[in-house]
């Protein structure tokens, strides 16, 4: 009974992998290779649709919101958020959303004349229960600077 079992589950996951090879137009032919591939699929959808937000939020006759960039290091993220002009409090505001994500700024620097550079090495704090991932970092600063150029405190 539990041969069977194993045999259709077995069955259905590789049906899945290769529904899953096929919609992210992958050549591979391993599993791990398949779902690598399927995850730089993500990533590169990711990308595309931050583009188009760009653009729409440019055709909307708004200025450019600031480009932010978050890496994993083996103790925390390295942040990068800039923009060709200044933003008044910005800073503030990603601060704050560092805080409640419960994050500790261990390294930064900022500059916010005639444009704005902000670059921080941030760090779990040790109190933190659940990880977060560069991607959940992200997304919190975009969200703070999506609030904060409509004026929204965060």
């Amino acid at each position: 009974m539990v041969s069977r079992e194993h045999k259709r589950s077995a069955a259905a996951l590789r049906e899945k992998l290769q529904l899953l090879r096929s919609i992210t137009n992958s050549h591979a032919v391993n599993d791990t290779s398949i779902i690598a591939d399927a995850s730089n699929y993500i990533k590169e959808l990711k990308q595309r649709l931050e583009i188009l937000n760009q653009d729409i939020y440019e055709a909307a006759g708004q200025t450019s919101l600031p480009v932010v960039n978050v890496e994993t290091l083996p103790k925390g993220f390295l942040i990068n958020v800039f923009s060709d002009k200044n933003c008044q409090r910005l800073l503030v505001s990603i601060l704050e959303a560092f805080e409640e994500l419960g994050l500790e700024v261990l390294e930064a620097t900022a500059s916010c004349i005639n444009s704005f550079r902000f670059q921080a090495v941030g760090g779990e704090n040790e109190v933190q229960s659940e990880n977060i991932d560069a991607e959940v970092v992200k997304q919190a600063v975009l969200r703070t600077i999506k609030n904060w150029s409509q004026g929204i405190d965060p």
